[in-house]
C-alpha cells in the first residue's frame, strides 16, 4: 500500500487519468504541427485525422467495454 491506496487503484487511476493527459498533449503536439505547417483548413483536418484515428479507436474501446459491463 502506498498513500493508502493499493496497486491496483494507483494503476486505474493512472491508466484512466495519466493516458488521458497524455492524449491531450498528443492533441496539442498534432495542432501546433498542423500550425506550423500552414497546412490550411482542410489539411489540418486530414492531420488530425490520420494522426488522431488511433485515439479515437482507443476512447472507442473505452466506451464499447463501458457500455458492455453495464
Amino acid at each position: 500500500m502506498i498513500f493508502g491506496f493499493t496497486e491496483a487503484e494507483i494503476a486505474s487511476f493512472f491508466l484512466t487519468y495519466g493516458v488521458g493527459a497524455f492524449m491531450l498533449y498528443m492533441l496539442f503536439i498534432i495542432g501546433q504541427l498542423a500550425w506550423q505547417s500552414k497546412a490550411g483548413r482542410f489539411g489540418a483536418f486530414v492531420i488530425f485525422l490520420g494522426l488522431g484515428f488511433g485515439m479515437l479507436g482507443f476512447v472507442a474501446k473505452g466506451i464499447i467495454q463501458w457500455v458492455l459491463e453495464h
